[in-house]
């Protein structure tokens, strides 16, 4: 593939991103705690996580043991951080979180699949394939381009990470209910772990400074704000107590 076919592909995406950020504001995607039966066949949502990270997990590692171009720069470094946070998302974080009676709609998992199936392809492809060895060299290491980046990638994870950990534990052994998080980032926003995701994502875009990251980058906000928008209404609704002063993603923001 050249390098235009796949910017061509990465701006198509990018299109479609846009797209789904405006209809996710109007459809709430159906699992977790917003699990419905309308969506069709669903199965264990353990399970679900699993199979539906698995593919840019996969896809990644593939293409750092056999592209062309992966371990003839500093670009492993990239593909390391993509695969340690997908290596928890798919083997860690689905044996943490608490087994509760909802299951997850496999519309959900089928789209995730295609979702991660697209990202993952899209980076890995262009940065063991397309990226010049100059574009990720001692020099790219030392630049304020990489360091901060890799500060942002690095604090978005801890947020993320930390985050969850609160969320998993608020539930006691045997307990299925929903309870408000306290605590940590939770004292300014609804969804902090989301949150930590997409600065996350953005110290990575601004490290690989390529369309594709980009693209994914996009994409991650894409999905989660609405997602936070879809919690943060939702703790209102079934908490009338809830802090009138949290901010739905973005601290004092928004």
């Amino acid at each position: 593939m050249t390098k235009e076919t796949l910017y061509l592909i990465s701006y198509t995406w990018l299109a479609i991103a846009i797209a789904v950020h405006i209809t996710m504001f109007f459809v709430t995607a159906p699992f977790g705690r917003h699990t419905s039966n309308k969506w069709g066949k669903t199965i264990n949502n353990k399970l679900g996580w699993i199979i539906m990270e698995m593919p840019s997990l996969l896809i990644m590692l593939y293409f750092l043991v056999c592209g062309t171009n992966s371990f003839h720069s500093y670009v492993w470094i990239l593909f390391s951080l993509w695969i340690f946070h997908y290596a928890n998302r798919t083997l860690v974080y689905p044996f943490r979180i608490k087994s509760t009676p909802k299951k997850i709609p496999v519309f959900i998992v089928i789209n995730a699949i295609v979702f991660n199936l697209m990202n993952a392809g899209l980076n890995g492809y262009y940065l063991s394939q397309l990226a010049s060895v100059n574009d990720y060299n001692s020099d790219w290491l030392q630049s304020p381009q990489f360091i901060i980046g890799f500060i942002l990638f690095a604090t978005g994870l801890f947020i993320n990470w930390r985050s969850d950990s609160i969320l998993i534990n608020l539930r006691a052994p045997g307990e299925t209910g929903y309870k408000v998080p306290n605590g940590f980032w939770f004292k300014y926003i609804s969804s902090p772990n989301l949150f930590g995701e997409i600065i996350e994502w953005s110290g990575f875009a601004l490290m690989a400074w390529n369309l594709p990251a980009f693209t994914f980058m996009v994409w991650t906000f894409a999905n989660l704000v609405p997602r936070a928008k879809n919690h943060h209404d939702w703790y209102k609704k079934q908490f009338p107590g809830y802090p009138s002063e949290r901010k739905i993603i973005f601290p004092f923001i928004y």
